[in-house]
């Protein structure tokens, strides 16, 4: 028997709690809001999600402070935190999520290396934030960091 996909069960806790949901993606390059799309009916939780991919749009678009990504890099908790807030303002979600991180092959430094990932999730009551790290190839990385963001919106929401 197949398993069912996490995406299925917070589809499910989000329509029970008659919650919204927004995301602010940029390593994981819109694999989260394809997950979360994947659910049929998604449209009654999901406001939708940018993928602030540059640190142009992540300023522009989400307002992060360019001072912030200078003094922390793009990769960081600071970072992750100010992308949640901005989806926050943008959609007018319950809860929302971020995530920043270094998918590879290149980019990464001894302090932030490839697979190297913040995940904030933001909900009327908190925000979290989660470091993550994962070896693998460049989709490999992708993959369990869009995994790791769909755990962390499911503890968010709860049961």
């Amino acid at each position: 028997m197949k398993a069912k996909l996490i995406e299925f069960d917070i589809a499910a806790r989000f329509r029970k709690k008659k919650k919204t949901f927004a995301i602010a993606e940029s390593c994981t390059g819109g694999l989260v809001s394809h997950r979360i799309t994947d659910v049929p009916g998604s449209s009654r939780y999901y406001r939708g999600g940018v993928v602030a991919y540059s640190n142009a749009i992540k300023i522009s678009i989400l307002g992060v402070p360019k001072e912030l990504i200078k003094k922390h890099g793009a990769v960081s908790r600071q970072v992750a935190k100010a992308m949640a807030f901005g989806m926050r303002s943008l959609t007018g979600a319950d809860i929302v999520a971020a995530v920043t991180g270094i998918a590879g092959p290149s980019g990464g430094t001894p302090e932030k290396p490839v697979g190297l990932a913040y995940i904030s999730v933001l909900s009327n009551k908190s925000c979290t934030i989660k470091k993550v790290l994962f070896e693998g190839s460049r989709m490999e990385i992708k993959t369990v960091f869009a995994e790791a963001v769909l755990k962390e919106i499911k503890k968010k929401i709860g049961a």
